[in-house]
């Protein structure tokens, strides 16, 4: 049986969420799932493939990746796992909610286990191995899995990278974030991002511009 991962598209900033499942059981990454319809699109998915949720990992904490962090705590009961650098990232996001237009952000608690790097989580079938990413947010972290993918949020994206306008963003310490960790991923790791399509190593390595400066 193999790993299958189904991508969703929510909110207004088109991020990606991502559910990871092998046989039926499952773990959510980023859950952005604002409103009513996108929230069912999520429940529909792990009830018609009777999905039994491990745990909620987080890359990081900005608005986008969190909007449905307290629906899925209230739906799963399953544990949250975020980079302890990034919890004044979490924190804040409700003083600024409304100027993006979410006015009906459900504030979550900050998740209860923090990700250290080189972390390796297990989760019964699913095994991923933590590595600290810093430059787009400071406690951004990605999530390998040794058969060929990474769960890399907003470090690195398809042609381009993470934003590094934000608290906390520094593009010296995202670059070497790129090269140091992600770079060192075997050429043909699929890397499944916050925004837009999936890339590949190899094909970053070859013609992101972040290489020209």
């Amino acid at each position: 049986m193999s790993i299958q991962i189904q991508a969703f598209t929510f909110n207004g900033f088109q991020e990606n969420t991502f559910v990871v499942s092998h046989g039926h059981e499952a773990v959510i990454f980023d859950p952005g799932c604002y409103t009513r319809q996108e929230e069912i699109e999520l429940m529909d998915y792990i009830h018609q493939n009777k999905l039994f949720v491990k745990a909620i990992l987080f890359t990081h904490a900005h608005i986008d990746h969190i909007l449905g962090a307290e629906f899925c705590r209230q739906q799963f009961n399953a544990p949250a796992y975020l980079h302890s650098q990034d919890q004044v990232t979490w924190e804040s996001v409700k003083s600024y909610a409304h100027v993006y237009g979410f006015d009906g952000y459900k504030e979550a608690d900050v998740p209860s286990y923090f990700l250290t790097d080189q972390q390796v989580l297990d989760f019964g079938a699913l095994q991923f191995k933590v590595y600290h990413t810093p430059g787009h947010a400071p406690g951004h972290v990605v999530f390998y899995h040794e058969s060929g993918f990474v769960i890399n949020g907003d470090v690195l994206f398809k042609g381009s990278f993470g934003r590094v306008d934000l608290p906390g963003g520094d593009l010296a310490t995202l670059k070497k974030s790129i090269f140091e960790v992600l770079f060192n991923f075997p050429d043909q790791t699929i890397v499944y991002c916050g925004h837009g399509p999936s890339t590949t190593i190899l094909e970053e390595k070859s013609f992101n511009y972040i290489l020209q400066f």
